[in-house]
Order: structure tokens, then C-alpha cells, then sequence
């Protein structure tokens, strides 16, 4: 990583951190650590957070967090400077910073005594001495916004518990933004290194090996890396959450020497593995770079749960690993395969490499060539920026060379526009009413999604992602953002996440989902009818969120069912003026048998265009011409590709976005086409 790198990524994060502490009336601390948490739940590191702020003599906090996959509490403490060049965090400084988050443990009863019945605060004291009572260890966490000068110091102890501390500082951000993948890859060393026996070689690049690992190093890997170890098995992902299989905590109780015996073991993964010689021959590995387990989490987290948990001796378990080593450049095409067909314990482990599955890569193939219609006045169209993968944003940045078009690629992608595959998951189950799942966390929201695209597989459907369901997509991701804004004007504060996804919830269901999607796609905006009825809404879901908590924490209540039932039964009646913008029927999702979906036509773009017969679009040309009403490049842009279509020839796919867009943009300022597009598509083309 050079200076330059380094450099470049403080100033983005500065920008982003201050752009939208502005847009939500917030401090820059605040927003820092909100979205410093977001990448790092995101990328599995932490999970359940609530952001309270808090500071007196000797204490410091910004928030905590509950982990149920390795049983911590976890505690956020920020560093955040808004100097644009790169400074430095001495080991002084947050070594003092780590101990003023953990003494507000030693405090926290005074500090609820004396915090506001309906303050934060309070309910940070109240949900942490919750947490406390079932806490196995507990991680304490320094977020910066500089490059740390020396390591974490090492762990301690709280109340019998251990305490670990995590410094997430500037270099450590820049490297999680720019991997590529949803975390920082697993690195393991052995000592002693662990013996393993190699299959023989297939000239595929594939290199497969046996090992037997002691039970004890597994549940400290586990409980050293969590669900990290999981996160190309999104189902293992899931089932790991404090649950512990039955028959294979009997095993390790009862008897433990059994275990390889009964058990079928794990299979895994490794981008590469550093092996050393053995006395009297063979090989051992002292190292694997990118471990991940993608058949076998349930068997991992329940051995770390029955000794954590039940205090099983793991010494005499030991479990046996399938290692494939896999090069980068085939892993996103055989991780999927390998835990595919693995044999499992469990009856369903299908794995999900979530950013190469089909529906991923058909969203963002589809949103990178929506313009999305100029309402501001400035004729500028814009894109939205689909994340498929971790740092794609990042990258494209990166390629713009010069400060304009640096400055240009912004103003064509604002960050605003930019949305991932958490937030996807976050868009879609909002309005579809299930916004228990959502307030559940990022990680386990999005593995829902995950889940229900595979049960839609199993029953031989896919999603039919084309423009349309784009522009709708698109749609829920604005208003979503929309709600999100009235919510913190509301003063929904904390639990303006929990506030933001009811409220869309509960709208969904008040109308029927007959909301126009595909007005707010043209407007790239909501109606005054429809702002007016989400702020007389807002303020209810809020009082019915913090009244109906029957004895839990408001984040707690919200990630239960029976929530969602009070707020579902809350009497609200959409106001007439909305009602009368509604849809006759809602605009649903349709679906294709996935015979259909692999052997349709790449390019639903170019579909679309050629659709159009060529008259179609010289009417459009001439039109666009006498009217005056598009700009010249737009209108020279017609003419060529009308012609080329006239005469049997291809049009590239840039140019088929382009007019496409010009098209949608004429039809909303008049233009009266002779022929629709979808009467012109043939059987089956959409």
C-alpha cells in the first residue's frame, strides 16, 4: 500500500463522513463510527450494534454490540479527526482510549441511575447488562480514522471474562475497502505445523489434501474468527448462530474419543497453504492463506459452543479436513461446486459465493447502463452504482486518471447513489414486510435474501431481472432513503434504523405495495402526497416501537415477528390524497423457469432496442429535431443507430444504454412513439 493509496482513501472517507454527518443533522464522530460499523458488520466482524454515545471522567464509548456466533459483548470507542492528511495514533493515546471504553462497564449502573428514562444511554446500559449475563468473553474496539503507530495491547480480564481489544485504524479500513471480498481473508499458522497427506494431482490446478485437525485449534479458530471462517456458506452462516447439534454435543461430551468416528468432518478452502518437510518424510503445512470452511460450520461452531459453553475437554477430538487449495482466478467457479457436493452431516448446506451468483451479476449488469433521469435542474443524468463486490466502487475511481475525470465518474456515480448488497437485501425486505429480518443486522438480512433465491432455484424459478425490475429496485432503494430522512428529522435518533424499515413496512402494506414505483423511478423522487403520509406515519411507528416492547430492548423488540404483528395491526389509513396516486394493482416481480434464464439472450438491452422498429426511431429523430427539445449529440445519436438497425447492422452496447435512455427521456417530455416497445417484443423475449 503506498502513501499515495493511503493518502487517496483518507480523503474519500473524510468526504463521505462529513457529507453525510451534514445531510443527517449529526456530529462527524457519530457518522464515522455509523458507518465504520456498517463495513464491519458487513464483513462479519461484528453484529447487533447500537450507537450511544457517552463520555465522562475516565469513560468513553460510542456504542456496543452483541455477537451471538462467538457469545461476545462487544464495546466501540472512536477516533475520528477531520484533517485531511494522514496522522498518527500513538500507542498512548489508544491504549487510553481502550480503557475508558471498558471502564464504563465498571460505571454502568451509575450511569443508568442518573441517564433520561428515554435516552440512549440508557438503553446502551440497559441492553449491555443484558448482554453480560450471557457474555463469554468480551472484545473491546478502537475505530480510527489514522494509521496506528503499534498493535492492540494484548488481552485482559473484566469479571472473570477475558477481554480482547481490536484496533480497526486507517491502513486496516483500506484494506478491508480494497480486498475485493466481504472481509479480510483468514490467515492461520500452525506450530506444530499440522501433517497432511496430498491427493494425487489432476493437471487442474486443483491441489487437494487430507488433514486431521485437534478439536481444540478448530474452536479456537472459531472463536478467534466467527462466522468469518463461514462466509462463503451462507446456510452454515445462519445455522451457526448459538445453536448447538444435538448429537454432535452428546458425542463430545459423552464420548469424545468417538468423535472422528461419528463425525464426517469438514471440507475447505485456501487461496494458498505454506507447507514444511517432516522428519521421515511427507509434508506438513505451517500456514494457510484464505481458509475458509464451506461444508462443515455446523460441526466447527458446535464444538466451539460445547466447550465454551459446557466446558468440553477437546483434547481427545479431533476432526478431519478436506483441503483444496483453489487459484484465484477459478475460486468464484469451484467454491460454489466444492460445497455444492460435499457431503454433509447437516441435509442442506448449499453453498453461496453471494457476489458471483447470478442474480448479483444481473443487477449490476443491468444498473450500469440506467441513466437515471436529471431532476434537479442541471440536465445531468446519473447513474446508480451497484456494488456487487466489496471496493468496486473504489476501483473505478481508481481508473479515472485524472482529477476530471475523477471529478467527472462522481458526478456521474454520487455516492449517494451508491448501494451494496446488504443494502439491496435491506431494500427488497423492507418492502416486501419483513422488516424483523432487516433489523436483525446486515449479515443475517442478507443471507435471507440468499436463502430465498435458492429456494426459488429448488423449485426450477429465477427472477426475472431486466430494466423494469431494475427501475423498481431503484425505486425502493429512494424511497427507502426518503423514509430514512423524514425518520431522522422525526428524531427517531438510535433506532432511526429499526424507525426507517417498519415505516416502509407498514406503508408497503397500508397500500397494497400499489405504490408507483415506476413514477419515483422517472421523478427519482416521491410525491409530496407521499412525504406528507410517511411523516404522519413515521412518528407513530416510533411511539408503537418504544411502548410495545413487552420487557426487551427496542432492539430486540424490533427483531421479532410478534413486532411487526403489533405495527401491521396499528390503525392508519392511507390519506386520500396518496390514494388517489396509487396503482390500480401492484406492480410484481416476475419470474422465469431457469431453462428460460440460461438460454435467453445475453443482452436484454440490445433486445429491447432492436424491438423498436427503425421507423420508430427516425420518428424519434425528427421529432427530437423539430421540437428541439434534445441535445444535439442525443439527436445525432438516433440518427446513427436508426440507420444501422434500417440496415441490418449491430449497434454496440453502449450506444444501445444511450438510446434507450434518450428514448425514455423523450417519452416523458412528449414524444408519442407509433409503435410500443413491449408490443413490439417477440414471444418470450421479456
Amino acid at each position: 500500500m503506498t502513501d499515495a493509496t493511503l493518502g487517496g482513501f483518507a480523503q474519500h472517507l473524510l468526504a463521505n463522513v462529513l457529507a453525510t454527518a451534514e445531510a443527517e443533522e449529526t456530529t462527524a464522530p457519530e457518522s464515522f463510527t455509523l458507518q465504520a460499523l456498517e463495513d464491519l458488520e458487513q464483513a462479519g466482524e461484528v453484529d447487533d450494534t447500537f450507537v450511544a454515545y457517552h463520555k465522562a471522567h475516565g469513560i468513553e464509548i460510542h456504542g456496543y454490540g452483541v455477537n451471538d456466533a462467538l457469545g461476545s459483548l462487544d464495546l466501540f470507542v472512536s477516533d475520528f479527526t477531520q484533517s485531511p492528511a494522514i496522522e498518527k495514533l500513538n500507542k498512548a493515546t489508544a491504549d487510553t482510549l481502550f480503557r475508558r471504553a471498558l471502564k464504563f462497564l465498571d460505571r454502568r449502573e451509575e450511569i443508568r441511575e442518573h441517564a433520561d428514562e428515554s435516552s440512549d444511554v440508557r438503553d446502551m446500559c440497559v441492553g449491555i447488562e443484558k448482554a453480560l449475563l450471557e457474555a463469554l468473553r468480551i472484545r473491546v474496539f478502537l475505530l480510527s480514522n489514522r494509521v496506528a503507530t503499534s498493535a492492540a495491547p494484548g488481552p485482559t480480564t473484566f469479571n472473570d471474562l477475558q477481554v480482547t481489544h481490536e484496533l480497526w485504524d486507517l491502513a486496516r479500513f483500506e484494506r478491508l475497502a480494497s480486498s475485493g471480498t466481504m472481509s479480510e481473508p483468514v490467515v492461520v499458522g500452525f506450530d506444530p505445523p499440522l501433517p497432511c497427506l496430498p491427493a494425487p494431482g489432476s493437471g487442474s490446478g486443483v491441489s487437494v489434501m487430507l488433514a486431521i485437525v485437534p478439536g481444540q485449534l478448530l474452536a479456537d479458530l472459531y472463536g478467534e474468527y466467527g462466522t468469518r471462517l463461514l462466509e462463503l456458506n451462507v446456510r452454515s452462516f445462519l445455522q451457526t448462530r448459538g445453536k448447538v447439534n444435538s448429537g454432535i454435543r452428546a458425542t463430545l461430551l459423552n464420548t469424545p474419543e468417538l468423535f472422528t468416528a461419528y463425525n464426517n468432518g469438514i471440507t475447505a478452502t485456501a487461496a494458498t497453504v505454506d507447507f514444511v518437510s517432516v522428519p521421515g518424510g511427507g509434508q506438513a503445512i505451517s500456514r494457510i492463506n484464505g481458509l475458509q470452511i464451506v461444508n462443515g460450520g455446523q460441526t466447527t461452531a458446535s464444538i466451539y459452543y460445547a466447550h465454551s459453553n459446557d466446558k468440553a475437554d477437546l483434547s481427545p477430538v479431533h476432526v478431519q479436513m478436506k483441503l483444496a487449495v483453489i487459484p484465484q482466478d477459478r475460486l468464484n467457479d469451484l467454491v460454489p461446486m466444492i460445497s455444492k457436493y460435499s457431503n454433509s452431516q447437516n441435509a442442506v448446506t448449499q453453498v453461496d459465493f453471494s457476489s458471483n451468483h447470478p442474480y448479483h451479476v444481473e443487477v449490476e449488469r443491468i444498473t450500469r447502463s440506467l441513466w437515471a433521469p436529471a431532476v434537479d435542474g442541471s440536465g445531468l443524468d446519473t447513474k446508480w452504482f451497484y456494488e456487487r463486490a466489496r471496493g468496486q466502487y473504489t476501483d473505478g475511481l481508481a481508473q479515472a486518471r485524472t482529477p476530471a475525470a475523477k471529478k467527472k465518474f462522481k458526478l456521474v456515480h454520487p455516492t449517494s447513489q451508491k448501494f451494496s448488497k446488504a443494502d439491496l437485501a435491506k431494500y427488497l425486505h423492507s418492502w416486501d414486510q419483513r422488516p424483523y429480518w432487516v433489523s436483525r443486522g446486515a449479515q443475517k438480512n442478507f443471507a435471507e435474501l440468499m436463502i430465498a433465491l435458492d429456494q426459488m432455484e429448488s423449485r426450477m424459478e429465477f427472477p426475472l431481472v431486466d430494466r423494469d425490475y431494475c427501475h423498481r429496485l431503484i425505486a425502493k432503494a429512494k424511497l427507502f432513503k426518503e423514509v430514512d430522512k423524514i425518520a431522522r428529522v422525526a428524531g427517531a435518533g438510535s433506532i432511526k434504523s429499526f424507525v426507517t424499515t417498519y415505516t416502509v413496512s407498514r406503508l408497503s402494506l397500508a397500500t397494497d405495495k400499489r405504490l408507483d414505483l415506476d413514477r419515483i423511478w422517472r421523478e427519482q423522487g416521491i410525491t409530496p402526497a407521499l412525504a406528507n403520509a410517511i411523516r404522519d406515519l413515521c412518528p407513530r411507528i416510533m411511539d408503537r416501537l418504544t411502548r410495545s416492547q413487552h420487557g426487551y430492548h427496542v432492539g430486540e423488540w424490533a427483531k421479532k415477528g410478534d413486532c411487526w404483528d403489533s405495527i401491521a395491526r396499528m390503525p392508519w389509513t392511507v390519506p386520500s390524497d396518496l390514494a388517489e396516486e396509487l396503482r390500480n394493482s401492484p406492480l410484481e416481480d416476475r419470474v422465469r423457469s431457469l431453462d428460460e434464464a440460461e438460454t435467453s439472450a445475453p443482452d436484454s438491452d440490445a433486445i429491447q432496442a432492436t424491438a423498436v422498429a427503425g421507423q420508430d426511431w427516425l420518428a424519434l429523430h425528427r421529432w427530437a429535431k423539430e421540437t428541439g427539445t434534445l441535445e444535439p449529440r442525443e439527436r445525432q445519436l438516433l440518427g446513427h443507430v436508426a440507420r444501422r438497425l434500417q440496415g441490418g447492422l449491430e449497434i454496440t452496447p453502449s450506444d444501445v444504454s444511450q438510446v434507450l435512455h434518450i428514448r425514455t427521456l423523450a417519452i416523458a417530455k412528449g414524444f408519442v412513439p407509433d409503435h410500443e416497445a413491449n408490443e413490439a417484443f417477440p414471444r418470450g423475449a421479456r
